[in-house]
């Protein structure tokens, strides 16, 4: 199916949550996609907070630490706040129809801080937590550089979680 053949307006938001894990040093953990087929975010050179799809009777909140484990292997971590809201971004044209097997418009996202309070050591990238491994690396990155390592499309989204949750930092 290609994206002229499919009407945006159709088709539901993907419901997601995303993590900003954060460290004793107030930086935020980031992993930069692997190139995969298929995937939304398509080619390029692109960093994210761990983020994923919420499963059929999971709570957000059960959902976030799920993905922060399949993502990370972080279990030592403690959600510190919940977005005020859910954040929605659209797919660009091209991907309409392509993306999650052309399923969603988009996602409909519930973020959550976390405070990390494990060491280094615990992060494990690889898939042996669930699932296909994500990120091919990973590092600690300052709160202002978070919205200009994302694919542009997310970038809104990412504004708004950074305005939302930058107080934590300084807390």
């Amino acid at each position: 199916m290609s994206s002229a053949e499919v009407d945006p307006s159709t088709l539901p938001y993907r419901d997601c949550v995303g993590v900003m894990l954060i460290n004793r040093e107030g930086r935020v953990w980031v992993g930069r996609r692997a190139d995969m087929p298929g995937e939304p975010e398509g080619r390029g050179d692109w960093w994210q907070m761990p983020q994923g799809g919420i499963d059929p009777g999971e709570t957000p909140r059960a959902a976030a630490l799920r993905e922060l484990v399949e993502e990370t292997g972080v279990t030592s971590a403690r959600i510190i706040a919940e977005s005020r809201d859910w954040h929605y971004y659209d797919l660009p044209d091209h991907l309409i129809g392509v993306a999650w097997k052309g399923r969603y418009r988009g996602q409909r996202q519930k973020w959550f801080a976390a405070r990390f309070l494990g060491d280094d050591s615990e992060i494990d990238i690889s898939a042996r937590h669930g699932g296909k491994p994500e990120f091919d690396r990973w590092r600690w990155a300052a709160m202002d550089e978070l919205v200009t390592l994302i694919v542009p499309f997310k970038r809104a989204v990412y504004e708004k979680v950074v305005a939302e949750f930058a107080p934590l930092i300084e807390a």
